[in-house]
């Protein structure tokens, strides 16, 4: 191999005498040059060491190969499952992903947003922060760029919505608590910053209204994504505090959950449903930890293999057809209860 490094394709073309224009259109697709031609490519390739910037590539074609994908906190093992599904689906197709986290501020959402009109992408697959977003100044973007959202939803901005029932999972977690104990309590943050958060609140309200239970909400001060922290300092006070008037507590989010068992724990207070146990303990979203925990958590599994799978075929679709949809699509995939030894 050449101890020569070549830095660019026109320094490549020089090397190896092959034209700008025909390297352009072999790197653009292989296929497009003979046989022969494309055998010099390769064959000077290989000596040169040289690997094209796709990015640079991409910028001359009227429409890219990359697809952004921009998650919520990628520290969160939830976000970081579903967008290595997505990636996968992503070079499935032939595209390049461009991950991008926003670190749970909505300026750092928008600064990736930018970044990536900058390259010209395709289309943008977005799971926005929801309360926290600029809203405006997404759907701006979502003007420009053709975009997909999931996770949580922005009312009315991009071309479609992909998430979980969240009123199908509570109802079926709900139901599944008071048939097996006392009815629960529900233990979230005051201003949570994810629009799910609010419609799994008010999913449980109506699910006891319609067992004919009283509801009960515990509502905690807490700001970010920081849930375990704010489940274990709150769920403290909560344990250590005035008698409940229930022995199970039903968390907004599993996170919260597993915050909440750590100060159960502390606090020597059994979780479970054997003999010894006082308190159960559930949550919701089926983390990648809860089956971990001790014991392990009762909660409701939000189904991001089907979520994933929707999202990158219609976001294949619009890039294939050049044009919006003929409505903003929406749709909700029921979630499924994973029952385990804290509740």
């Amino acid at each position: 191999m050449s101890d020569s490094k070549i830095k660019n394709m026109e320094g490549f073309s020089a090397v190896s005498g092959i034209s700008r224009p025909t390297l352009s259109k072999y790197f653009n697709d292989p296929a497009s040059v003979r046989k022969s031609t494309r055998e010099k490519i390769e064959a000077a390739l290989e000596k040169y060491d040289y690997r094209p910037n796709i990015y640079a590539v991409n910028q001359n074609r009227r429409q890219t190969k990359n697809i952004g994908l921009v998650v919520p906190n990628l520290t969160d093992p939830f976000f970081a499952g579903i967008a290595r599904t997505i990636e996968g689906l992503i070079v499935k197709a032939g595209f390049n992903p461009l991950l991008l986290s926003s670190h749970g501020g909505p300026e750092q959402e928008l600064s990736n947003l930018n970044s990536l009109r900058s390259i010209k992408p395709a289309a943008v697959l977005l799971a926005p922060l929801g309360r926290a977003s600029l809203a405006d100044q997404v759907a701006t973007f979502a003007e420009e760029v053709p975009t997909v959202l999931f996770d949580a939803n922005l009312e009315g901005i991009g071309e479609a919505f992909f998430g979980s029932d969240n009123d199908q999972s509570i109802n079926l977690i709900v139901d599944y608590l008071c048939r097996s104990g006392e009815p629960p309590v529900f233990f979230g943050m005051k201003t949570p910053i994810n629009p799910n958060a609010y419609k799994r609140q008010s999913a449980y309200i109506a699910a006891m209204k319609r067992l004919g239970h009283e509801p009960h909400l515990i509502q905690v001060d807490g700001e970010g994504w920081n849930f375990e922290e704010i489940g274990f300092q709150e769920g403290a006070k909560l344990l250590t505090g005035p008698q409940l008037p229930t022995n199970t507590i039903l968390c907004s989010n599993d996170r919260l959950a597993i915050g909440m068992l750590s100060a159960a724990y502390e606090n020597g207070i059994k979780v479970g449903l054997g003999a010894q146990a006082t308190l159960r303990i559930a949550g919701h979203d089926d983390h990648p930890f809860s089956r971990f925990t001790c014991p392990g958590l009762t909660t409701v599994s939000q189904d991001y293999d089907a979520i994933a799978a929707r999202s990158v075929e219609t976001i294949l679709a619009l890039i294939d057809s050049k044009r919006g949809l003929k409505g903003r699509e929406e749709a909700l995939f029921e979630g499924r209860l994973e029952m385990r030894g804290s509740a």
